[in-house]
């Protein structure tokens, strides 16, 4: 009996009505003026819904829950509504946060009755084949990316004629970019990740594949540090913990700790590098408490904010760009945005000019309003059960790097418009060569095979 009230608890029914109970219920507490009561409210379903996931799965990367407790709970922190920034937002602001969850779950559902071996199976453990063909590709894969960020970052320097971490310019990383080069720069940031899919998969180990692995993950760590970008140290780092989760399902409170204690300094330090002192952050987040902690405002309004931003572009956008805002990525990786300007120029709707972070669903809404926001919510919902029913590592190890990444973009939903954002499809395509030449077997035995029987 306990064994089937525990299933019946943990079916799908659950997210759906705690969903809807507690973000009407957070509405209507908002409405009644105690901000407070509401972010707890939300967030504390975030938690939970997170929570949910991780018994059904026993993973703690899912991404259906990892988009739980980075969109509602990030909504949450919302409301509590600690900056003078914040403003009330429009029904349509909360209509479109509430479909941007609802139609996601919808559409990850449907994907999983559509085909039932993309549902979760919490027993089954997806074994990672040790083989040295594979760690061998994996490490030339390493040492290509290490070679070509080192190469084109030497490159933007000679051409820019700085280096941002050198620099006094307090905005220095944002003109540390030669267009089609940075791209290249900034991709040694996957290596971290494919050094734990190297010590995964690796039967062998050699002295001088240790110096490799050593000299490579330098490269990730030291080019976001010259480069000033906070964002890119920390998404090396959460892109190896992801792949590290998947692949040995285990995590530490000493691993916990040992990350906080050294990324905290160096993010501390890249704060300084870019010239922002306390008195600067201060005074664009606009606090109400003006003895909040910078520890406690920075990560608050980089969370916040973001949402904050989506209101403006409720309350402000005159007319919707129909695809053309989703198609930035068509246009840059083509160049057709030099060539046709008038593709990309349309204003950017945001509550201070520093503060430029968006949601993953800002585009949708700017093409198509709340129409774009519900389809677009329901294709990641698909999209999050594909990459997870299409998880192979028997086959092919380098498909925990497309899930990692995915998993990344949903863990940070409330950061920025990931999938019209170029870089993103650059990474992902540097990631589909990695998996084909990993994965790459001739075909030579199943041929003769097939011709003797």
């Amino acid at each position: 009996m306990r064994t089937d009230r525990k299933e019946m608890f943990l079916t799908k029914k659950w997210d759906y009505l705690s969903f809807i109970f507690c973000f009407t219920v957070t509405r209507l507490i908002v409405g009644s003026g105690h901000p407070y009561l509401a972010g707890v409210v939300l967030m504390l379903e975030g938690i939970f819904l997170y929570v949910l996931n991780y018994r059904r799965t026993s993973s703690l990367v899912d991404i259906r829950g990892l988009f739980s407790l980075s969109w509602v709970s990030g909504i949450g922190l919302a409301c509590l509504k600690l900056s003078s920034l914040q403003r009330e937002w429009e029904n349509m602001t909360w209509l479109c946060l509430f479909c941007a969850y609802f139609f996601f779950m919808i559409g990850n559902d449907f994907m999983k009755k559509l085909r039932p071996d993309f549902a979760e199976k919490r027993t089954e453990e997806k074994a990672v084949e040790r083989n040295a063909r594979k760690a061998s590709r994996i490490m030339i894969c390493i040492l290509v990316l290490g070679g070509v960020s080192v190469g084109c970052f030497l490159l933007e320097a000679v051409i820019v004629g700085f280096i941002p971490l050198f620099s006094p310019e307090p905005h220095a990383y944002s003109y540390f970019h030669v267009s089609g080069v940075h791209y290249f720069t900034i991709s040694c940031i996957l290596i971290p990740a494919l050094t734990v899919l190297y010590t995964k998969v690796v039967e062998h180990w050699q002295n001088r594949n240790v110096i490799f692995l050593i000299v490579g993950n330098v490269i990730a760590v030291a080019i976001p540090i010259l480069c000033v970008s906070r964002f890119q140290l920390l998404f090396a780092v959460g892109f190896a913990a992801v792949t590290y989760l998947m692949l040995y399902r285990k995590i530490t409170w000493k691993m916990i700790v040992g990350a906080i204690v050294v990324l905290i300094p160096v993010y501390v330090l890249l704060t300084v590098a870019r010239r922002h002192d306390v008195a600067y952050l201060n005074g664009i987040f606009e606090m109400k408490n003006r003895n909040t902690p910078i520890f406690v405002t920075q990560p608050y309004m980089y969370v916040v904010n973001n949402f904050e931003n989506f209101n403006c572009l409720v309350s402000e956008l005159t007319s919707h760009t129909y695809g053309l805002k989703m198609l930035f990525p068509v246009f840059a990786l083509t160049g057709l945005k030099f060539v046709v300007p008038e593709l990309v120029s349309f204003p950017l709707y945001i509550t201070k000019k520093e503060l430029t972070t968006l949601t993953m669903f800002y585009d949708a809404y700017y093409d198509f309003g709340l129409i774009g926001v519900i389809v677009f919510a329901a294709v990641l919902g698909v999209l999050a059960a594909v990459i997870t029913g299409k998880l192979k590592p028997g086959k092919n190890p380098a498909s925990y790097l497309f899930y990692g990444q995915i998993a990344i973009y949903f863990g940070l939903s409330f950061f920025t418009t990931w999938f019209s954002n170029p870089t993103t499809w650059f990474w992902l395509g540097i990631t589909l060569v990695m998996y084909l030449f990993i994965g790459f077997e001739r075909k030579t035995k199943t041929c003769v095979q097939n011709i003797e029987q």
